[in-house]
């Protein structure tokens, strides 16, 4: 079988953030997040049954184009020793879309818990998958896509230094780029310095 993704154990620790591996276990609570009509107008899905959801993780443990991890509340999940599922938040992707270019990462933070909103785990958890992103699969530029209705969104990847550069009015969609130059490099990593990377193998271990 395929080599798993790079991240099957990597657990990234921030301030606010935890990011863990997408695994089974957080199926269950993303499908329902799927569920609402308003998060799937934001991301751009269709509603998908369980067993599919299931199906979906499956593919993207074992799919080498798509990095991705689930967004936990770190106080939460460190404080009380809970469940992944009880701490989720939302979740981060980087897809690496050009096969003629391995060093274009696409980006996408999605908080699905609405009282999460606006509180800062967004742009955490974003900074982390591109710090990530940049030290451990040579990713030098970055693009996001974003819904033109998403104002929040658009304003978060402007104040983390992307800049707009096209406007699709067929898919009502802006795509914002970030190349990382020596100086953007530094800004991330000084940004995500305080960040831990354990192993979740380990800390699933009681």
């Amino acid at each position: 079988s395929q080599a798993m993704k790079i991240n099957q154990n990597t657990v990234l620790q921030g301030q606010r953030v935890t990011l863990v591996p997408y695994t089974s276990a957080h199926v269950p609570r993303y499908h329902e997040w799927m569920q609402s009509e308003e998060l799937q107008r934001l991301t751009a899905s269709e509603p998908l049954s369980l067993e599919q959801e299931y199906e979906m993780q499956r593919s993207w443990r074992d799919d080498m184009d798509k990095c991705t991890f689930i967004v936990l509340d770190t106080e939460r999940w460190s404080g009380q020793a809970r469940a992944d599922e009880d701490c989720m938040v939302g979740d981060v992707n980087l897809f690496l879309t050009d096969a003629e270019d391995p060093t274009l990462g696409e980006i996408e933070i999605m908080i699905a818990e609405p009282s999460y909103r606006g509180r800062g785990f967004g742009k955490e958890a974003t900074l982390m998958m591109m710090s990530y992103g940049v030290r451990n699969l040579g990713i030098t530029k970055f693009e996001a896509k974003i819904g033109q209705e998403n104002e929040a969104s658009i304003c978060m990847f402007k104040k983390l230094h992307f800049k707009e550069v096209a406007v699709n009015s067929v898919f009502q969609e802006v795509t914002l780029r970030l190349d990382v130059t020596d100086q953007e490099r530094r800004w991330l990593l000084e940004q995500t310095n305080h960040v831990e990377e354990k192993s979740y193998v380990e800390l699933k271990v009681p």
